[in-house]
């Protein structure tokens, strides 16, 4: 085989087999297919897509590169999350220890921020001494223990994603349906939980940004657990604004533990947990969706989400008392007056990735301390004057415009 002839036949629009993905991205991991011949076949796959045959060779062959985790001796009924991305989407870090508290078993494999979408690693890591590093002895005793765990992955889980994970993350290759929905699938296969949940986020401040995408990677997702037979259920929801009022890895879990507390129950934010929690139980305890949604609020209501999150980051060696913001901080004021018509959440997301929060290149540090807190929302009156955001600010002074991502007529 040659991998020239792999990435022209791509290029050509034509279906690739099992053996030349296999040799293709195998060949990348193993160091005998250069990185720029990886990069050139992923954007032939971004440009012309895969089809289901495609994508179950590409999603076996990532599966395949690496151990799969044995979940046998965790006690109980064990679901999965995840979440394709989004700006501030901070839901992981709110929607474990809520279904934790319930007694059921969460067990998560979370990856690091995409382009300028944050990853709950990252924001996990913004807390100092946690720990995202697990062994899989490690991650059975905790949820064991406690109910759950969260950890980047490991070394042997899917080696192959994590590798072209960071490929696509600085070559432009993010933004493609087959390439997301094999990559979450495999990880969450490889995993080893039976039932997995998957928040689709669509819109500006989304890898997806259309409904038809959204449906169209909800439906591959779905056949790729029925073929590896495994239920999977689909939420979409909204990112064309902010998920929350921050962006930024401490601030986002700042606001994660303020939403477990019981605040912002009028917020997006607040129900799109509430939808994910209550259907993680519902597929775990076979309960109705509206009694799941009573026994989610009530663990918020009582403390109990709370406290197991306390519980969570003490366990991986978190000190949140020491996590520590940006000391240097900016108020961005109206320019004008009228309302709030719309809050862009991918300029957001660009403006606190310039600020530090995300990586443009593989080899960039991580500023966890910075990011954007929104003084206002969608709907809101402004005066001349009124504080629209605060940016926290660290070592970088180029950073676009936030003005730019408020709309005020």
């Amino acid at each position: 085989m040659n991998i020239i002839e792999i990435i022209d036949k791509k290029r050509l629009k034509k279906e690739l087999n099992y053996d030349e993905i296999n040799y293709a991205f195998m060949g990348y991991l193993n160091g005998d297919i250069e990185s720029y011949q990886m990069s050139a076949l992923l954007m032939a796959i971004v440009l012309n897509g895969m089809s289901d045959e495609e994508v179950y060779h590409l999603t076996d062959v990532f599966i395949n590169s690496g151990d799969i985790l044995d979940l046998s001796k965790i006690n109980g009924v064990i679901v999965d999350k995840h979440s394709t991305g989004g700006i501030g989407d901070k839901t992981t870090l709110i929607i474990a220890p809520i279904v934790a508290s319930l007694g059921v078993k969460v067990c998560k494999m979370s990856g690091r921020g995409l382009g300028y979408t944050g990853g709950t690693i990252d924001k996990l890591e913004s807390i100092p001494g946690f720990n995202v590093n697990l062994t899989d002895e490690e991650i059975i005793k905790e949820v064991n223990t406690i109910g759950m765990a969260i950890t980047s992955q490991t070394k042997n889980l899917t080696p192959l994603d994590k590798v072209v994970y960071a490929l696509r993350d600085v070559t432009g290759t993010v933004e493609s349906i087959p390439l997301i929905a094999s990559s979450i699938m495999s990880k969450k296969i490889a995993s080893g939980a039976s039932k997995i949940l998957i928040d689709i986020k669509v819109g500006e401040g989304a890898l997806i940004k259309t409904k038809e995408d959204a449906l169209k990677l909800s439906e591959l997702m779905k056949n790729i657990g029925n073929h590896y037979n495994r239920e999977v259920r689909t939420l979409i929801t909204d990112m064309d604004r902010p998920l929350g009022r921050t962006v930024g890895n401490l601030l986002e879990v700042v606001e994660a533990a303020s939403i477990l507390k019981g605040y912002g129950k009028d917020t997006y934010l607040y129900k799109v947990c509430i939808d994910i929690a209550s259907n993680m139980v519902s597929m775990a305890l076979n309960t109705p969706i509206d009694d799941s949604i009573t026994l989610v609020e009530k663990v918020i209501s009582n403390g109990e989400a709370y406290r197991k999150f306390l519980e969570f980051i003490k366990y991986q060696g978190g000190r949140l008392e020491d996590a520590a913001l940006s000391k240097k901080t900016r108020v961005i004021k109206s320019d004008r007056m009228g309302e709030i018509k719309e809050i862009n959440a991918l300029k957001i997301g660009m403006l606190s990735a310039s600020l530090g929060s995300s990586k443009f290149s593989v080899d960039d540090q991580i500023d966890y301390g910075v990011g954007v807190v929104l003084n206002k929302k969608v709907g809101d009156v402004v005066k001349f004057g009124d504080p629209l955001c605060t940016i926290y600010i660290g070592d970088k002074e180029d950073y676009p415009n936030p003005l730019d991502a408020f709309t005020i007529e």
